[in-house]
This record gives structure tokens, sequence and C-alpha cells, in this order.
């Protein structure tokens, strides 16, 4: 008996060497030889087009590299040296974000080439209302079937919004996942880190009656609105091609969000900026007001600036109301400044300088705890 068992474990032990050889002989040699399981290939999972995308992106994200990038494109970790010298009190302010449905009407149109700016700015504006500069920026890809010219294409813009922004490319995720998303669709979503020292922070505190509030022109509804949009332009009839001033109104409707930094950084080097909004989700109406204390209000004139053709063709077409209009998009402004009133015409002066075309929007005024922190008017 006792010799059956030890020539039976022999056995045993044969048949997992020549399985294990069989396994290794397999692997190394990379062979053609297939087992009849599945594969994750067989599931709609390509690894080596996941491999080929990072070859490919290489070059781009490589331009965005600044001062206290440590680490490459293939780590399992992005990293960044804080420069402790220049920042005295650093804080770390950090946003997120995605590009919402206009990535529906981008894949309607086949235009991939800016979507990438999209998402990045939608961060880095975020965190440049706390007065941060922006460091750094990682993306998600997330798709059913990975095209890699669709994805080079996309992740090319998110170099370019990098570079826009002054920020570096340190890293990111694609996922394939076939199931969740229909053949090659894809979803983008963003994050960015920046940097303020603490005694630098714009936190809104420091507005008071008598504030001026300034506007910034934005590139259009930016990535703001676009189930409104898409709801119009199906229900319209209007074609993506229609002549709209120097672009068609696909043109329009897909021009890139616009990136702040370098127009604001340029100010904060030299003039105290007491608050900064960006214009998303919510309008003029519900994002200004997140930076004003309490007991004070907004009045805006309306006459302020004039409403850029697409906004009218939304309005128009659409027949939305004016104070849905101010709720929902833009309208045409993407960046708002408040200061103290005897800084007005100097920052005006400023900006006018740098070409920028600036308007002035209204005031920052009391508020009795009733009725809506924003008052419209018409001069």
């Amino acid at each position: 008996m006792g010799k059956k068992e030890e020539g039976s474990t022999y056995r045993k032990l044969q048949i997992r060497y020549h399985r294990q050889c069989e396994i290794t002989d397999l692997v190394l040699n990379n062979t053609t030889k297939k087992s009849s399981g599945w594969s994750y290939l067989d599931a709609g999972v390509d690894i080596d087009a996941g491999n080929e995308l990072v070859e490919r992106i290489k070059p781009a994200v490589k331009s965005t590299y600044r001062d206290g990038v440590i680490t490459g494109l293939g780590g399992f970790g992005g990293l960044f040296k804080l420069d402790c010298e220049r920042f005295k009190e650093p804080l770390l302010v950090s946003g997120t974000d995605g590009v919402g449905t206009k990535l529906l009407l981008a894949r309607q149109l086949g235009c991939h080439e800016t979507i990438g700016i999209d998402l990045v700015a939608m961060c880095v504006n975020d965190i440049l209302v706390c007065g941060a500069e922006p460091l750094f920026f990682l993306d998600y890809y997330a798709t059913g079937k990975l095209s890699l010219d669709h994805a080079q294409t996309v992740i090319e813009g998110i170099a370019e919004g990098c570079r826009l922004a002054g920020c570096a490319l340190v890293g990111g995720e694609t996922a394939e996942m076939p199931g969740m998303y229909s053949g090659d669709e894809y979803d983008l979503a963003g994050f960015a880190v920046g940097v303020v020292d603490q005694s630098k922070l714009i936190d809104g505190k420091k507005i008071k009656t008598g504030h001026v509030v300034l506007g910034l022109e934005s590139s259009g509804p930016h990535s703001n609105g676009y189930s409104l949009i898409r709801k119009v332009l199906a229900q319209s009839g209007d074609q993506p091609s229609i002549p709209m001033a120097n672009k068609t109104l696909g043109e329009a409707l897909l021009t890139p969000t616009r990136i702040y930094v370098e127009t604001v950084m340029s100010l904060l080097g030299q003039y105290p900026l007491d608050g900064l909004a960006h214009i998303t989700g919510g309008g003029l109406s519900e994002n200004i007001v997140r930076i004003v204390p309490e007991g004070l209000a907004l009045e805006i004139d309306l006459s302020a600036w004039e409403l850029p053709e697409v906004f009218h063709w939304l309005q128009t077409r659409g027949q939305i109301d004016e104070r849905e209009m101010l709720r929902t998009f833009n309208c045409g402004i993407g960046m708002v400044i408040l200061v103290a009133a005897n800084l007005e015409d100097t920052i005006c002066e400023a900006l006018t300088a740098r070409g920028e075309p600036v308007y002035r929007l209204g005031k920052v005024i009391e508020h009795s705890g009733s009725g809506s922190l924003v008052s419209y008017v018409r001069s």
C-alpha cells in the first residue's frame, strides 16, 4: 500500500511538471498555441491596443511637462515635486469634472480634436477661482471598444489643454468596458491639482457692498447645458452646417471651453482680486453667488454685453425664457472677477492692454434676506 501511494504521488508530480512546462513554453515563446478557454480579447478587451495607445501619446504627454514632474507614463502613479521655496504656505487645490453630453454632439459630428481641451478647462478653471496655479492633470478615458485613432486624438487634445493651462499631464487611465458602453462610444473625466499660498487664497470673504462685477468673454456654451442644446438642435430641424458669422452652427457649439489661467494669473501677480467665479452649470444666476458673503447680493446689468449669436440661436429656436437662459448657460460670460470699486478702471485697463475684452457687469449690493440673490436690470 505504501509503495502504491508513493508511485501515485510521483505520477501526479510528473503530470504537474509537464503541464507547467507547457504553460511556460507557451508564455516564453509567445507561440500561436491557444487554449480551448476564452481570452480577455474574446471578451472585447484588447490589452495590446491599450499598450499601443500609451506609446502613441507619449510625445503629446511629454510636451506638457513642467518643473516638478518626476515620472513619465507607465508607473502606477504620477509623481510631482512641490516647490516649497516658491510657496511658503502652500495649499493644494483639487478639482474634477467631465464634459457631459457635449461628447454626444462631438461623436455625432465626428469631431474629437478639441473635446480634450474642454475636459482640462472645466477642471483648471474651477481651481483657478481660488487663486491656484494649476500644477498637474490626470484623465480617465472609458470606452466600449478602444479606437486607437479616436483615443489618440482626444488625449492629444487633453495635452493641448494642459499646455494652455501651464500644467503637466502626469498620467491617466484608459478603460475598455464592453457592455458598459456601446461600440467605440467613450466618456471622459479629469482631475486637476493646483497650489496657492494660504495668504493669497481667494475665498470671497473680502467682498463688500460696492464691489464691482467684471466679466470675461466665453468662447461659446463651453461644456454646460448640452442636453438642452441637443434637444433644441433635434427639434428645430436645423443642420449643424448652417452658417453663423465666421463658422457653422456645429463649429460654434463645439468650440472648446476657454481656459482663463494665463489671463487671471497675470492679474493675480499685480492686483488684489477679491472674488472669482467660473460660470458653468447654473449660469450667471447661480455661480457668482457661491462666493458672495451672507447679507450681500448682486445687481447685474443685462445691457453690459451683447448676447453672442450662438446663444441668440438657442434662445430663439428653443423659445427659451431669458431667466432660464441665465440659469442654464454662461450667455457669453465665462469668468467673473469681483474687485473693489477703486480698482475697477485699473484692472479694466490692464485687461484691455492684453487684448482681453472685459465687461462691467454690475455691482454687489446689500441683501435683506428675502428674495433672489441676483437681480437683473437693463440700463
